[in-house]
């Protein structure tokens, strides 16, 4: 497989809300398919942005991945650990794989998360924190700054 060497933008405008099967008024656009993971060389099953109508809810369920769900707008109620608990916006939560857990709407206007999925595997080696360099390459506002003078 080829691996991906130019920077993909997928503009929301092009992305559609589309129903969750199996679950109360919950709504999904894919920001990252396994496919994409695959040809950007990194192990992930999918990145959702998820939308839940007010009442509505991602029914209790598990999976055979992690999942880590950051609340993005809203207030909602978790089933964390066998109990319900309330979370905002700004909270993250670590699914662990085979967790049973759900997220229900409890607010007056949709709520909104992103949710991702990683394989879980016996022999993975040790995460370490990314590395970054940095380019000379003039930035849009000070290009324009320097025009205007």
């Amino acid at each position: 497989m080829s691996r991906q060497e130019v920077t993909v933008v997928k503009e929301a405008k092009e992305q559609h809300w589309q129903l969750m099967p199996n679950h109360v008024e919950l709504y999904h656009r894919e920001l990252l398919s396994a496919a994409e993971a695959d040809s950007l060389g990194i192990r992930a099953n999918s990145i959702l942005w998820e939308k839940i109508g007010v009442g509505g809810a991602v029914l209790p369920h598990y999976h055979n991945v992690a999942e880590i769900i950051h609340i993005t707008k809203g207030k909602v109620k978790l089933l964390c650990n066998g109990e319900w608990q309330s979370y905002q916006a700004g909270d993250t939560f670590l699914v662990p794989a085979q967790v049973v857990h759900s997220v229900a709407n409890d607010d007056s206007e949709p709520t909104e998360q992103l949710s991702i999925f990683l394989p879980v595997e016996a022999a993975v080696p040790a995460n370490r924190f990314f590395e970054t360099t940095l380019v000379d390459i003039t930035l849009p506002q000070a290009a324009a700054a320097q025009h205007d003078n």
